[in-house]
């Protein structure tokens, strides 16, 4: 599907944890100095999301100066009890982000509700009402708000900044069984490169993207038997504006 449909919106918030997975294995936590795909990908879900289809993130631009802070937690231990460590976030951040969606051709059950129109009109409108559900920047206790933008307008830190600012081998996200390849989860990596503020992702598919296995996983879809006949699934944008 050629989507012209493409959305803008800008998140911010007082912290944001990225969270680099190498960080991870002595249970502290160091944030990327940028959002990761699988972060905004997962705010534009929580702001809508259906399993007809698939959000894809086409850019990010960096409002705000990249800062940390670093900050004292007491994670909760699997054997019982607590521990010290050190989480590191970064502070006061704020983003404009443009994505479209596609279909999700792994759900051929829900080929009906392919409808473009109705997908694009709900998802603008829940942009405008700071989504659906909680928004988080990373994880849990960062939380995160959004509002509609156009994407580019407004004086952004580095846009005047000369040169490319790279930040090495990065987390993309992942490839969900119900998504990709059925049955088999990945991770996938790559390397960044912000250009005056923008960071212009490439897409999963995109053949520099470096693709880990991680281990054999099964999709359970939602099951969808009845919704169209409750009108769930297929109303138009005036009609499912009214229940919204």
């Amino acid at each position: 599907m050629d989507n012209q449909h493409t959305v803008d919106f800008t998140v911010w918030g007082r912290y944001a944890l990225f969270t680099d997975p190498l960080t991870r294995i002595g249970g502290e936590k160091f944030s990327y100095q940028v959002p990761t795909y699988e972060a905004l990908k997962g705010i534009l879900s929580s702001v809508y999301w259906k399993p007809t289809i698939i959000w894809y993130i086409d850019k990010v631009r960096i409002m705000k100066q990249i800062r940390t802070q670093s900050r004292s937690a007491k994670p909760l231990l699997y054997s019982g009890g607590s521990d010290l460590s050190i989480y590191t976030y970064l502070v006061d951040v704020l983003y404009q982000v443009q994505a479209h969606f596609d279909w999700n051709y792994n759900r051929s059950d829900l080929e009906h509700d392919r409808n473009e129109n109705k997908h694009y009109c709900v998802a603008k409108r829940m942009i405008e009402r700071g989504g659906r559900r909680d928004v988080f920047l990373g994880t849990r206790e960062c939380q995160g708000y959004v509002e509609p933008c156009v994407f580019g307008e407004g004086e952004g830190f580095y846009d005047n900044y000369d040169g490319k600012m790279s930040f090495g081998l990065m987390f993309h996200g992942f490839d969900y069984p119900d998504e990709h390849e059925p049955g088999k989860f990945y991770a996938r990596f790559w390397r960044p490169k912000m250009v005056r503020g923008v960071i212009d992702f490439v897409q999963p598919d995109d053949k520099s993207i470096i693709r880990k296995f991680v281990r054999p996983m099964s999709a359970k879809p939602l099951k969808t038997i009845g919704l169209q006949e409750e009108g769930l699934l297929d109303e138009s944008c005036e009609e499912k504006g009214r229940q919204l």
